[in-house]
């Protein structure tokens, strides 16, 4: 079952293992270089910034480790493919959407997404470990930090994971050396969103919400949260008030008295871990403004939710085919 981050994050290991237990799976120090004759590629070293400072990887990255929620697709959707990957939407081997599976040459190992295991990462060997959308904690770098530098969020990032798609295509085209590629994919998606947004110029005009049901409870997403962003991208406006609730998260859970506060000109839903009739026949999601009124839309395809949900530039370009038409049909616009 999808265990992703619906809340705040689940509670690290207490700290890192020690080098010795490292080097004995076979991990390699950040400041070795992968290259034994002491030459480094060209472009190399490279140092990125991010949230928990300048982190400086020596020589092309052969085994990159992909620990961040679609770091793995990034990397891809630049001609990387990581030897490892944390699932975090659940989809199975090789851990990432059918938008970006075929991919893959070869199955990554597949990691564990809150709780890493360290001893497995180390095993791979990583040169770099992409971290780039995660809870944002310390203690999270700090634990992956002795395997190999550690690629995380970029300065000024507030809401966990709350990397924008542009914001972690550029941490990781930075550190792969894929800086003009990684800028060719912003542009690609950006015109995209540009060209949606001159054919749809009424999304302008509309407030939007939106929420998903997981193991029984309601839920937001904020702005910062990839999905908010997308709708906002297309146009839309976001309803402050959740904003407020949700203190730095980029969720916050609802109370079946608060589902209310979903209610907007347009209410994006979708089931995680459940089927969409629960919410169709949910007399609470069922009686707020929008469901009245026929402006609530359930995303009932577990694959469209996904890319919806994915954050990277390859899922929400899959998403954007097929959402776009069911906003259409639900506010009952050509």
């Amino acid at each position: 079952m999808y265990r992703g981050p619906l809340t705040r994050g689940g509670a690290l290991a207490a700290g890192a293992l020690s080098v010795l237990m490292l080097a004995a799976c076979g991990g390699q120090a950040a400041d070795d270089s992968p290259d034994a004759s002491g030459e480094t590629a060209e472009g190399y070293p490279v140092t990125v910034d991010t949230l928990f400072g300048e982190v400086t990887v020596e020589d092309r990255p052969e085994n990159v480790v992909a620990t961040g929620w679609s770091d793995a697709e990034t990397a891809l959707a630049l001609g990387v493919q990581p030897v490892g990957v944390a699932d975090w939407q659940a989809y199975g081997a090789p851990g990432v959407g059918p938008w970006a599976a075929d991919l893959f040459d070869s199955e990554p190992a597949q990691l564990d997404t809150m709780e890493p295991n360290l001893e497995q990462i180390a095993g791979l060997e990583p040169d770099v470990i992409l971290d780039t959308r995660s809870d944002n904690s310390q203690e999270r770098y700090d634990l992956l930090s002795p395997v190999a530098p550690v690629v995380g969020p970029p300065p000024g990032v507030e809401v966990t994971y709350g990397t924008t798609w542009q914001e972690q295509t550029r941490q990781v085209a930075a550190v792969l050396d894929e800086a003009e590629r990684g800028e060719e994919l912003i542009a690609e998606l950006e015109g995209e969103f540009e060209a949606l947004r001159g054919e749809n110029p009424d999304f302008a005009d509309v407030t939007i919400a939106v929420g998903a049901y997981f193991d029984g409870q309601y839920g937001a997403y904020v702005p910062g949260d990839s999905r908010v962003d997308v709708l906002q991208d297309l146009g839309f406006e976001y309803k402050s008030e959740i904003t407020e609730m949700a203190d730095g998260a980029f969720y916050v859970d609802l109370s079946p008295e608060l589902v209310e506060v979903l209610d907007a000109d347009l209410t994006v839903v979708f089931p995680i871990g459940d089927t969409a009739d629960t919410l169709r026949e949910d007399p609470v999601l069922q009686g707020i403004g929008s469901a009245q009124d026929d402006r609530l839309l359930i995303i009932d395809d577990p694959e469209l939710a996904n890319a919806f949900s994915s954050g990277s530039t390859l899922g929400i370009s899959h998403a954007l085919e097929g959402i776009v038409p069911l906003i259409h049909d639900t506010l009952g616009q050509e």
